[in-house]
């Protein structure tokens, strides 16, 4: 059963969602412990800060053996994040509640998201599409941080989560000329990787 997760930080939730028929469904949403950091991007290796954007967990970022019991890699840093220059490494969902850049959930609550990654990973999905937000992406927590400098990074990363939002199933991410293009996903696209990649303008979802 493929699955996808949605992370709000601001709110200190996750959100695991199932796919059923068609579309995708919400399952659960989960409780983060800790996180570092601030509201905004992760921007180096060392700033503790957790990220957000759109990532993917393959099984090669599965780590049965983590010091915080167990963790999956988020991928950073992404298309996105290395046409920024970005930097930083081992960016991931763990157990306990110690971040120095991570999403820590505690042991149990990893218990069950990995429970649902890995069969995902085993029964065909080869990435898991993991979606980091600030906030809820709605207009009025965009209005009340409008004078913020990651106001038009939220704003972009909005249009990626509103199309999911409409569609119930994850977007088809790219990166084009430096910011998120989105294009309707389908259950065929779930576990693409986000990519240098400018889509076709009649579908693309890249704007502020």
């Amino acid at each position: 059963m493929p699955v996808h997760l949605r992370i709000y930080k601001l709110e200190s939730e996750i959100e695991l969602w199932v796919q059923k028929g068609g579309r995708f469904v919400r399952f659960a949403t989960y409780p983060i412990c800790m996180w570092s950091g601030r509201l905004g991007p992760k921007l180096k290796e060392g700033d503790r800060q957790a990220p957000e954007g759109f990532y993917t967990v393959d099984k090669d970022g599965l780590n049965p053996n983590s010091v915080e019991h167990l963790s999956f890699n988020l991928g950073f840093p992404n298309a996105y994040d290395r046409s920024k220059g970005r930097t930083g490494s081992f960016l991931m969902v763990h157990g306990g509640c110690a971040s120095i850049g991570c999403y820590a959930v505690t042991d149990r609550v990893v218990d069950e998201l990995w429970a649902f990654v890995t069969a995902a990973l085993d029964n065909g999905q080869t990435r898991i599409p993991v979606h980091a937000f600030p906030f809820r992406m709605t207009e009025k927590n965009l209005r009340l941080r409008s004078g913020d400098k990651w106001a038009p990074f939220w704003a972009n990363l909005k249009a990626g989560h509103d199309l999911f939002a409409s569609d119930k199933v994850p977007p088809k991410v790219g990166v084009c000329e430096g910011r998120y293009a989105f294009e309707p996903g389908t259950l065929a696209t779930v576990d693409g990787l986000v990519e240098e990649r400018c889509p076709d303008a009649r579908s693309a979802r890249n704007t502020e």
